[in-house]
């Protein structure tokens, strides 16, 4: 493995739903992902977050494997209905929670990155229109401001939101994720608002004083034509748009793409949703981006899809538990473009990760498949940053096997496996590996750390 700048950022990540369980303890209110989750057929052999990994009982130990790892920074999420579980209700022992656990990374040697949204919106929010409403845009603010008030001396970098695009495409279009909802209409609407949102808590961050770094987190693809027809180029451009530019253009160039609005009137019938000054509230400048990659995108051009005109293909390289194709060129691809496109402002990834068909053997988990996953893509962040890419941090994904939206609890994409009859934690291979690359980047004393197996 290749040397890394020093101070380079090596974590991981989870998410509140996905692990803290505890769902009716300390006040916290019911979140979409609670309804979602406990409506039959939504979630796979209805799978819920009612345990996940009882993370927030067990958080002192799993701060521990944190630090036998050698991470040097830990991102996880507040989940907004432990906060504010009603309306007009600020819940004090929902943020002791989350004081207790920076306070504990920090006595560790950990720095807390905390996610403020990760797509747990309180269900009061919901009923009152969700990200369709534009007044979850003023609630998201309020929110904001407690977490910075209650939690800002603790945490030195905050990231407004998690991947907007499925919050709202996945959410509120496609309805596989909470609320569960198939109206365009209300996708892109909640997609403006979600962005509106992380510029209204940027500027309040600034407003402050606070002394930190505040982003977001974009899940970006890099999309291949399938072939060299000029109509597949052009079905590129119109996935890119899609799924790439419709969040980065507003926020570093205060603009959406021009043929977005064409495309949102030919399937919704018109989009109302951006106000004057809007764009400029959204483009606040940032301290970094948070990327998370995972695969890329083949496409060719489909008049038949109403949507898009596209037609997705499978590449050619071996693939994941989620029928994703690992793709390590295309981190690479995707780091220089958004330094081409959008200037060398600083990255940190805040997801990468695989699930794989992992299983305990004699009380080891062997997972050579996600160390060359793994692998192979610090390779390609390497080469970004040989060439002068503004790459700060990685954040792999994820630290423990999780509720995996969804699919409930059937992929696995943790570095530590859970059994989830008795909750036990058993680091896998890959968690040895990596501990082993945050040593030999100077991170873990040799004499601590465990050689990888």
């Amino acid at each position: 493995m290749r040397k890394f700048p020093e101070g380079f950022v090596w974590g991981t990540a989870t998410a509140s739903y996905q692990i803290e369980g505890a769902w009716r303890e300390g006040g916290r209110g019911p979140s979409i992902w609670d309804t979602f989750s406990h409506t039959p057929g939504k979630v796979l052999h209805g799978h819920n977050g009612d345990i996940a990994c009882d993370h927030y009982h067990r958080y002192q130990d799993d701060v521990r494997l944190m630090k036998d790892l050698g991470i040097s920074s830990y991102r996880f999420s507040v989940a907004w209905p432990r906060v504010m579980p009603e309306k007009g209700r600020v819940w004090v022992k929902g943020l002791d929670f989350y004081k207790r656990l920076a306070t504990e990374l920090l006595e560790n040697g950990i720095r807390p990155a905390v996610t403020m949204y990760h797509w747990d919106l309180p269900q009061w929010i919901e009923d009152e229109g969700g990200w369709n409403n534009r007044d979850t845009v003023s609630r998201f603010e309020e929110y904001s401001e407690i977490l910075f008030s209650e939690l800002g001396d603790l945490v030195p970098m905050w990231i407004t939101h998690n991947e907007p695009w499925c919050a709202s495409i996945l959410g509120y279009g496609v309805g596989v994720h909470a609320p569960g909802l198939k109206d365009w209409r209300r996708a892109y609407r909640a997609a403006h608002h979600l962005l509106l949102s992380h510029g209204r808590a940027v500027r309040l961050y600034r407003a402050l004083g606070l002394r930190g770094e505040i982003g977001i987190t974009l899940n970006l693809t890099p999309i291949y034509a399938a072939t060299e027809n000029p109509e597949d180029a052009a079905a590129v451009e119109r996935q890119d748009m899609f799924q790439n530019r419709w969040f980065l253009d507003p926020l570093f160039k205060a603009q959406y793409p021009e043929a977005l609005f064409r495309r949102v009137d030919h399937v919704t019938g018109g989009f109302d949703a951006v106000k004057p000054g809007d764009l400029d509230v959204i483009a606040a400048p940032l301290d970094f981006l948070g990327v998370n990659y995972y695969t890329r995108a083949v496409v060719a051009d489909d008049p038949s899809d109403p949507l898009l005109g596209i037609r997705h293909l499978p590449g050619e390289g071996p693939r994941t538990e989620m029928d994703w194709e690992v793709y390590p060129d295309g981190l690479y691809d995707l780091l220089s473009r958004l330094r081409r496109d959008y200037g060398n402002v600083p990255i940190y990834i805040t997801e990468n990760g695989a699930a794989y068909d992992d299983r305990v053997e004699n009380g080891r988990v062997r997972d050579a498949e996600r160390v060359a996953y793994l692998a192979s893509h610090f390779e390609a962040a390497h080469r970004f940053l040989e060439e002068g890419g503004n790459l700060r941090g990685y954040y792999v994904w994820s630290l423990m096997d999780n509720f995996e939206w969804a699919f409930g609890y059937t992929k696995r994409f943790g570095i530590v496996y859970v059994d989830y009859d008795t909750l036990a934690r058993i680091p896998k291979d890959s968690y040895f590996w990596y501990q082993r690359v945050i040593r030999e980047n100077g991170l873990v004393p040799a004499e601590t750390a465990e050689t990888a197996r």
